[in-house]
């Protein structure tokens, strides 16, 4: 909503400028109408700026307390070759092919102070890619590896430019990755909930606590 209001004001302010540049071109005051079509210009692309790292935001979830953000269920196609298909709360569906022994999902989050959070700023996640682990370190060096985005690339990346100006946006907390990894088995079924620490699997079915109990 802030984004959104910040977006609109841009835009308005940029669009009385411009109706004033072009009241001055009327009259020939060509110096005052360039200095009000250059004011104009600056909001608009404020606006446009604005309106970027509001659509980068809304690829992010709110996150209010532990809550679910996605089901992994795994078939084996092959040795050390496994099918998951994700479910999300939505219910949207993605398949992948995964090798290794194990999976691993990472997400971003972004933490805000207790002045933003009072702006409507929540702490926020964004899944951000599923892969394949090898238990054996060589094999994790030499072996075909697996990794998927879960989120397509977004042409502004409020995460990279938070994390360049930090210094310079007081009201953010902090900014880190989490990732939460599993045993990959035939059948097994696991969820993945997302707090305040960050991400946790757990196994939904048998198949799953047999493999997390010969995995531990």
């Amino acid at each position: 909503m802030i984004v959104a209001a910040v977006t609109t004001l841009c835009a308005l302010v940029g669009l009385i400028f411009l109706l004033q540049a072009r009241r001055r071109l009327r009259h020939r005051r060509l110096g005052s109408c360039a200095l009000h079509g250059l004011s104009s210009l600056v909001f608009f692309l404020a606006a446009a700026c604005a309106a970027l790292l509001g659509f980068d935001l809304l690829s992010y979830e709110r996150l209010t307390r532990e809550q679910p953000a996605l089901e992994a269920q795994f078939a084996r196609v092959g040795e050390q070759q496994f099918d998951v298909v994700l479910t999300y709360p939505s219910g949207v569906t993605q398949r992948y092919a995964l090798r290794g022994d194990d999976w691993q999902v990472d997400a971003r989050v972004l933490k805000w102070h207790g002045a933003a959070n009072v702006l409507g700023f929540d702490t926020a996640y964004r899944l951000e890619r599923i892969a394949g682990r090898y238990a054996d370190i060589d094999h994790e060096r030499n072996a075909v590896r697996t990794v998927y985005a879960l989120t397509p690339p977004q042409r502004v990346d409020v995460w990279t430019l938070l994390q360049r100006y930090h210094h310079y946006v007081p009201w953010v907390d902090t900014l880190y990755g989490s990732a939460a990894f599993m045993p990959m088995a035939d059948g097994a079924r696991y969820e993945v909930k997302v707090s305040q620490s960050g991400l946790v699997a757990r196994p939904l079915n048998l198949a799953a606590q047999q493999a997390v109990g010969v995995w531990h």
